[in-house]
């Protein structure tokens, strides 16, 4: 059946990406940078709309900037398929894929559900219970979400909760959003805090976990009491607890699971020591889980079952950032809207006002978290310097203002894991 609206889903995205091509070229920023923001005014429209597979607009995006001459040549159109963090996420994936293989996915589920004693509400408050140890045991939030949402699905699916039911919304929503924030407060947290960090200047962890701890503390609060009041209805609801069979010990395919995946944790949690950038722990990962007789599945159960929409959306928006940056648009664009702070370096609240919503503004347009922070951190510091701020809180203020907006599924690989279960729209 035709869903209402469906031409403008086309139009408005085409047409907001042609008014962009066409309109004069600002001052300061380059053709190249122009072609670049239309196009990715043409993958936003795509992509929140819901126009096309998010895959697909992936796609269309790349040949996009060939075709638009935003990039010189089809091999720059492709450079997000060559970045290392689509391969982490192939690997991450896979993890996930195999906890749920092996039967850990279902024995924590029955385990969740046990506990819950049939309430709705317990599951949501269990996972908000569990994030803290989950985040210190696994810093990366998408590794986390890899593993849970098979787990929650799993759950779902025991207790008889349908797709899209309210629970499954708050729960995946917790998982879209809470649980990625509870990895920044962690200098070990992922490539955000890692990322911003490098820039600002040394940071050691205790004082990287002092300083964002309160602010991502209150964002989390807020983030879990608006999906649990947006969704509460559906917390009055039971869920069935079924039936099972006596406990019996962790089977041989289990075993392997659980030691690959603690492997890999350690390996995470010991970067400091060996350096190592988090795809080699993940791929690494993925190697045991396919190798003969050590693995838990088969090349082709791989193929079929790990979800190769979330490789491509991430590959493609990782070529759009490096676009932004390549072109200089991203810079034009951090130096415009976060720079507009110098004009209410009088007032020090003004500055930290609009450096936090001209941040949020600027997210938009970016896809890739480490291009925005690549880009609005400098200016920001700078700003600040200007202003008589510590520079330090300046680009403390936009990394958080950056990541605690999350506009469309491609932002986020972690997101693009929970998407792509179905639970939750564009």
């Amino acid at each position: 059946m035709r869903r209402p609206l469906s031409g403008f889903r086309w139009l408005i995205p085409l047409l907001g990406s042609l008014a962009v091509l066409a309109a004069p070229t600002p001052e300061g920023l380059s053709l190249e940078g122009q072609r670049v923001l239309s196009v990715i005014v043409l993958a936003i429209g795509l992509w929140g709309f819901e126009t096309l597979p998010p895959g697909v607009t992936g796609m269309v995006a790349v040949m996009a900037l060939v075709f638009t001459h935003a990039v010189p040549s089809i091999r720059e159109g492709l450079a997000g398929f060559a970045d290392p963090i689509a391969y982490f996420l192939i690997g991450v994936l896979t993890l996930g894929v195999a906890v749920a293989r092996s039967g850990l996915a279902e024995r924590v589920a029955h385990l969740l559900l046990a506990r819950g004693r049939g309430r709705a509400g317990a599951l949501y408050t269990h996972l908000l219970l569990a994030l803290p140890v989950l985040t210190l045991l696994l810093p990366s939030a998408t590794t986390r979400t890899g593993i849970l949402v098979h787990v929650y699905d799993q759950a779902f699916t025991l207790g008889r909760v349908p797709p899209g039911a309210p629970l499954a919304r708050a729960i995946m929503l917790v998982l879209n959003s809470v649980n990625r924030l509870s990895s920044t407060i962690l200098l070990t947290g992922g490539i955000t805090p890692i990322v911003a960090a490098g820039l600002i200047g040394t940071i050691s962890w205790t004082r990287w976990f002092v300083l964002m701890s309160v602010p991502y503390l209150a964002l989390i609060s807020l983030a879990a009491a608006a999906i649990y009041l947006r969704y509460r209805h559906g917390f009055h609801a039971l869920v069935q607890v079924p039936p099972r069979a006596e406990a019996h010990p962790l089977s041989a395919v289990e075993w392997r699971t659980a030691l690959i995946t603690a492997g890999a944790g350690l390996l995470w949690l010991t970067d400091s020591l060996h350096h190592w950038h988090p795809t080699l722990p993940a791929l690494l990962a993925w190697v045991f889980f396919l190798m003969p007789v050590v693995g838990v599945m088969t090349w082709r159960q791989f193929e079929q079952e790990v979800g190769w929409v979330n490789f491509f959306v991430l590959a493609s928006s990782l070529s759009l950032a490096q676009a932004l940056s390549r072109s200089g648009a991203s810079a034009w664009l951090a130096g415009g809207v976060v720079g507009t702070a110098r004009s209410v370096a009088d007032s020090h609240w003004m500055v930290v006002g609009v450096l936090l919503v001209a941040s949020a503004v600027v997210r938009l347009l970016i896809p890739n978290i480490t291009g925005f922070l690549a880009t609005t951190i400098p200016v920001a510091m700078s700003v600040g310097t200007a202003a008589g701020l510590n520079p330090i809180l300046c680009g403390l203020i936009v990394t958080i203002a950056g990541d605690a907006v999350l506009y469309y599924p491609a932002q986020s690989a972690s997101s693009l894991v929970v998407y792509e279960r179905g639970h939750l729209t564009a």
